[in-house]
């Protein structure tokens, strides 16, 4: 009982983060066992900031050890960010906030965003990039979005 309260109280410290949606995928390599390799395209909201949200495309590889969960998948991704409502930047916002983590091996990578205020140019910037328990990877890519007004018309 006192190791579940202690899981508990550990998943209530870890930091909010947002989950995705899966908006869709496409088929890159066919696999005659096993799913085959895609890519997928996933969005996810700011938990932290309303009115942003993230397109996220990364490779899934398939097969037996991909089907099992077991396939390490590539490093590479893209992140588009949009403004899609008014935001509104929260006072405790903290620069290089991780917002999005996605394992992307079986214990020992991961798939990161992490998002900073550009005060002097108004604008949020969003960095996708890859990490693993040894070394990890410099491919990654970034967007920024201008923080405006929000019209409804």
């Amino acid at each position: 009982m006192k190791v579940l309260k202690a899981l508990a109280a550990a998943m209530l410290c870890l930091p909010m983060l947002a989950s995705a949606e899966e908006i869709g995928q496409v088929s890159t390599v066919f696999k005659v066992v096993g799913p085959n390799d895609r890519i997928v395209v996933e969005a996810f909201d700011d938990p932290k900031v309303p009115g942003v949200t993230c397109y996220l495309s990364r490779a899934k590889t398939g097969g037996v050890k991909g089907g099992l969960g077991l396939a390490e998948d590539r490093a590479e991704a893209s992140i588009a960010c949009r403004q899609v409502g008014p935001i509104q930047l929260p006072d405790n916002l903290k620069e290089g906030e991780e917002v999005f983590k996605e394992r992307t091996s079986l214990v020992f990578k991961t798939m990161q965003v992490v998002r900073f205020h550009d005060k002097k140019r108004n604008a949020l910037v969003y960095l996708v990039y890859s990490d693993r328990m040894i070394e990890g990877s410099p491919q990654n890519a970034v967007t920024a979005i201008p923080i405006r007004p929000w019209t409804t018309e």
